[in-house]
């Protein structure tokens, strides 16, 4: 399959509009037939352009995970922002006021030092800095876990100053390395009941939670979102990538693929494209539903995958690939890993029926401070 797209040099990120209409969409209707809002991570683009195709198709807002991409967005028109992670440092709780008095701020928090820094920098401000306790549910990274411990966290929050409690938030990202669908479901299904039961002992204690939000992108799509859950945070699923189109048997709903050139055959089984780590990632996945392996997959070809990268150099091991590519011939590559990939572009190309429509920019690449 030899794309030109002559006006594109390689390597380039490409993205069929088509297909990604199609995610947001039906994300989208998911979130609306579940009874909940869609709050989709724009970590996985990082471009303000598609944010906005989400919220005018349905969103609630928006989420990121970084200060950084939170000032980017609000200056392209995003105003209610959630930062799912937890934010430290005096010079980045002094952007966080400042962007609180843009736009409808949150940020998540797991612990009473952060609390306490956030009420002092807040301090007189006319916008109280509004905060969701994150829940750990498996993933094993931040967040509390759903204890005894976290009625006290969630109270201290309640009567400190100039601080705002609006609720709690989790991700089941252990789910990625579920071995089956079926497991990927029982685990979504286990992290929503342990949210859940969280914002049950804050509500015990007698303070109200607005909002208990979740969200990964393969366990909701592969599982049922259960009642008392308010909010979804997925953010492949606009673009996709080989790693989600694994988990749900199904890479036609890739929107996102690297655009390569051969450039090389120095044998028969040995084909050499122009696209390496700095064009696609190295991330793998050894195991479980979003088994990956190579670095990518080569649409259009029957089981092809890029073997293995160098810096400026993408390597297609077989006797089938250097008998159907030829020096000079362009193909898309499936990234692995989308997230990062979107990182290294400046721009991404929006394509239709073989040519491009349009470029958007990646304007939060690198605003990861």
């Amino acid at each position: 399959m030899n794309h030109s797209y002559d006006a594109v040099d390689t390597p380039a990120l490409l993205v069929d509009r088509g297909i990604l209409r199609r995610n947001i969409s039906e994300m989208q209707k998911r979130a609306d037939k579940a009874g909940v809002s869609l709050r989709p991570h724009t970590k996985t683009h990082r471009t303000p352009a598609i944010a906005s195709m989400q919220v005018e198709a349905g969103a609630k807002g928006i989420t990121v995970a970084k200060a950084g991409e939170a000032e980017v967005m609000a200056e392209n028109g995003m105003d209610d922002i959630f930062i799912a992670n937890e934010i430290f440092g005096d010079r980045k709780f002094a952007r966080l006021r400042k962007l609180a008095e843009k736009v409808r701020l949150t940020v998540g928090v797991d612990n009473r030092e952060q609390v306490e820094a956030l009420s002092r920098f807040f301090e007189g401000s006319a916008h109280p800095a509004n905060v969701m306790i994150e829940i750990e549910t498996g993933e094993e990274r931040s967040g509390m876990l759903p204890v005894p411990d976290l009625a006290t966290l969630a109270s201290f929050i309640y009567k400190t100053a100039n601080v705002r409690f609006r609720g709690i938030f989790s991700h089941e990202g252990h789910t990625y390395g579920a071995s089956t669908r079926e497991e990927c479901a029982a685990l979504f299904r286990k992290s929503q009941e342990d949210t859940l039961l969280a914002a049950g002992i804050i509500r015990e204690a007698g303070i109200p939670v607005e909002t208990v939000s979740i969200g990964a992108t393969p366990s909701i799509l592969l599982g049922n979102i259960l009642s008392g859950i308010t909010e979804i945070r997925p953010g492949t699923y606009a673009l996709m990538d080989a790693a989600q189109g694994a988990a749900v048997g199904d890479f036609s709903c890739c929107a996102a693929t690297v655009l390569a050139t051969v450039v090389s055959k120095p044998t028969p089984e040995r084909t050499v494209l122009d696209s390496g780590v700095k064009a696609l990632t190295a991330f793998t996945r050894g195991t479980g539903i979003c088994h990956t392996p190579g670095h990518g997959i080569l649409k259009g070809f029957s089981g092809l995958r890029v073997g293995k990268l160098y810096d400026e150099h993408g390597l297609v091991y077989g006797k089938e690939a250097g008998e159907q590519l030829q020096l000079g011939d362009r193909v898309e590559i499936i990234p692995n890993h989308i997230c990062p990939t979107c990182n290294l572009y400046d721009r991404m190309y929006l394509v239709e029926d073989g040519r491009v429509v349009d470029e958007l920019p990646i304007l939060c690449r690198g605003r990861s401070q």
